[in-house]
């Protein structure tokens, strides 16, 4: 006698339950959201409060000094048919170092308190971080030195009246020149602390590649090496600042707006090779 097999388990009816709408609104992340994040994390560190007091002193400082020392020896008002505005290489030279260390903490600090992996998991898209931190540091350095300088150069004009008039093409480039420049150098530093990934030796490298090649070419006196030595002062970073007031270290090389177009495409190439690092890397 066979046994009664149990009835097979019919499929549960098809119920139509109505749609689920979240009280949290949800949006497509974007570029935008990136650079609000950070933003507010640079403006809330202490170092970009430091950095930037710092270079504000130095430029202010140093620039007005020169400029009240300069004025004060009647002898010497007259700059000798240079424009009153190159006074403001001498804060700027020491005061671009401030904006490197920024540049370089922007990335590499991120690395090494750990916080890097929680932008990164709030952001996957790395590409997009990446873009957000040069975006950000760009714009911030770019206005506090356009601040800085135009306040220095207006000053320096009005304390120096003997001086001859700068053009406006002296004023564009000692201004909105300088400050690009700045803002691109230390937009090259955020991109070699992204590749170094450690603080310290990315502002090691950046200020070795500032002062290096002018400290070497001076101890150049071989005839034999002067090819060497006319390179290193023509394209040095102190040399390409100095052409934004025209008053170039050495008599050939870059001139104009030469040294922007150079900081332009070594920072692009620096920036591609950081985002094809940063694709291929663990966090």
């Amino acid at each position: 006698m066979s046994t009664p097999q149990p009835p097979l388990p019919q499929a549960a009816p098809q119920v139509a339950y109505p749609g689920y709408t979240s009280p949290i609104p949800v949006v497509r992340t974007h570029l935008g959201h990136a650079v609000a994040s950070e933003w507010t994390k640079i403006k809330s560190i202490r170092s970009t409060l430091w950095t930037l007091g710092v270079f504000v002193v130095l430029v202010v400082g140093i620039g007005l000094l020169t400029a009240l020392i300069v004025s004060s020896n009647t002898n010497e008002a007259d700059l000798g048919g240079e424009s009153p505005l190159a006074l403001g290489f001498f804060g700027l030279l020491l005061g671009c170092m401030c904006i490197i260390t920024l540049g370089v903490l922007t990335t590499a600090s991120e690395y090494g308190t750990g916080m890097i992996r929680t932008t990164m998991t709030a952001c996957p898209t790395r590409g997009r971080v990446l873009a957000a931190k040069s975006i950000v540091f760009f714009a911030l350095a770019f206005v506090v030195t356009l601040v800085s300088v135009g306040f220095v150069a207006i000053v320096q004009s009005a304390l120096l009246t003997g001086a001859r008039e700068p053009t406006a093409q002296e004023w564009l480039k000692a201004t909105v020149g300088i400050s690009l420049y700045i803002a691109l150098l230390g937009l090259l530093s955020l991109i070699i602390g992204s590749i170094i990934r450690h603080s310290a030796g990315a502002i090691t490298i950046m200020i070795a590649a500032v002062l290096a090649p002018l400290v070497i070419a001076l101890f150049m006196f071989s005839s034999s090496l002067e090819p060497i030595r006319d390179a290193l002062f023509e394209y040095s970073i102190p040399n390409q600042l100095s052409i934004f007031y025209a008053n170039s270290l050495s008599e050939s090389g870059p001139s104009g707006w030469d040294p922007l177009w150079i900081i332009i495409g070594v920072t692009a190439a620096a920036f591609a090779g950081a985002y094809a690092l940063l694709e291929r890397r663990d966090v």
